[in-house]
């Protein structure tokens, strides 16, 4: 079993504020080749550090306005794309992130108020048959195969 994972969590600095957001388990898979590291964002065309963005009626924006959705759609379908590619059928993404958010991002206020919804990412890797989870959500689900991730975490 192959992951998609999201750029940040493997500990590349992809992230709007120039930083990553490592997280043992996914920077583990990805050292096994386990894992194929995405940032929907940069592969759209976004830079690094960048605006950040929020999901507003189903788009992308930054607080003053700017429509990045264009960005963000063409970077999620190009990751969606390297993830079939490369035989992923999980994904393991960064929470609340308006590109990788799986069941909650942003209300689009910028005040940190929680929505219930998927990023624009996480929304097209569901919609193609993908099983979701968030950095949140490892290990204790159970949601990641122990015989899959097992060895990697012996080596954290």
């Amino acid at each position: 079993m192959k992951y998609v994972v999201s750029a940040c969590l493997a500990g590349v600095a992809c992230r709007y504020d120039g930083g990553g957001a490592p997280h043992p388990l996914v920077m583990a898979l990805a050292r096994a080749n386990a894992a194929l590291p995405v940032c929907p964002e940069v592969l759209g065309g976004l830079g690094v550090p960048r605006t950040p963005c929020e999901l507003v009626g189903g788009r992308a924006l930054t607080a003053d306005g700017r429509d990045c959705d264009g960005a963000y759609r063409k970077g999620a379908a190009e990751a969606l794309r390297l993830a079939r590619a490369a035989g992923c059928t999980h994904a393991v993404l960064k929470a609340r992130s308006p590109s990788c958010g799986v069941g909650c991002v942003y209300d689009g206020t910028f005040t940190h108020t929680r929505t219930a919804g998927d990023g624009v990412f996480a929304a097209l890797l569901r919609e193609a048959g993908f099983i979701l989870m968030t950095e949140e959500e490892l290990p204790s689900t159970g949601k990641v195969p122990v015989n899959d991730v097992l060895p990697c975490v012996i080596d954290v």
